[in-house]
């Protein structure tokens, strides 16, 4: 108490202006609506500026809450997406297509490798979450892989950045089908390859999935055409196809469960048995 009685003392002057301006200052704002009007202004733009920045502070840190939801009405949408009801005018569908269930789970990259010539994933979904071999996980963007292995916790993903890694694909322009393959070299290119020479395919088309597989549904990105030329027979085209994905930095995923792919399959092998 001493020691704020001797701060008083030693600075009265410049206590006593204070107190005298800060009287005057507060008559000349009550007597001027000139003066109260900048008065109010300047208080809002201060009071506005601190509510401003401790918004943003809290949308900073509400961003994971934020990305949930995000990937929630993601996995919604695509579930719609991949269960369209058959339209009315059948002739114009893949009725074969039209008829399959899709059912979309999300998940989380834990591991991601691209630098090797057999490239896999690890996500933070398995068995527990009934997720089996075979089913297809895609990005935002588009492809990723196949489900290699699972635990009851965990799944590999057989990446397209992977050697052994084959899958059906198309020219969107022109329903051309040929495999999807990877040579060993870039993260950012593969190669579509068994194109028909008569394709009429140019830079820059659209690369996505044929559908001819119980894996992914038809019309997944892949990528663009970045150049093509024939291969040696002169039959086909050798296609680069530039990745929608930056297969190095990959985060949430969606894994493809098509619910009709066991009678598919069973189908399928009675036919060729």
């Amino acid at each position: 108490m001493q020691q704020i009685i001797n701060f008083v003392i030693r600075n009265k002057t410049f206590l006593l202006f204070l107190l005298l301006f800060t009287i005057s200052l507060t008559l000349t704002i009550q007597s001027h609506s000139y003066h109260r009007s900048k008065f109010i202004n300047s208080a809002n733009a201060l009071t506005g500026g601190v509510y401003g920045t401790f918004n943003s502070i809290g949308k900073y840190f509400s961003l994971k809450d934020q990305n949930k939801i995000l990937v929630e009405e993601n996995k919604r949408l695509r579930n719609e997406l991949f269960n369209l009801n058959k339209p009315a005018n059948t002739s114009q569908l893949d009725t074969t297509q039209s008829r399959r269930n899709y059912k979309v789970t999300t998940a989380e990259v834990y591991k991601n490798s691209y630098s090797s010539t057999n490239n896999y994933l690890t996500i933070n979904k398995g068995e527990n979450d009934s997720i089996k071999e075979d089913f297809g996980v895609i990005s935002s963007k588009g492809i990723i892989g196949i489900i290699d292995n699972t635990s009851n916790n965990y799944s590999t993903v057989l990446s397209i950045l992977n050697t052994n890694s084959k899958i059906n694909a198309k020219v969107k322009a022109t329903n051309h089908l040929g495999s999807l393959e990877w040579d060993g070299k870039s993260p950012y290119f593969t190669q579509l390859v068994d194109v028909s020479k008569f394709a009429p395919i140019k830079v820059g088309d659209t690369i996505e999935t044929g559908g001819q597989s119980a894996i992914f549904p038809k019309g997944i990105g892949i990528g663009t055409i970045e150049k093509f030329e024939t291969d040696i027979s002169g039959d086909t085209y050798n296609i680069e196809v530039k990745l929608f994905n930056d297969m190095t930095n990959i985060g949430t995923v969606y894994i493809i469960n098509n619910l009709d792919k066991e009678e598919i399959i069973n189908l399928e092998s009675s036919v060729d048995d």
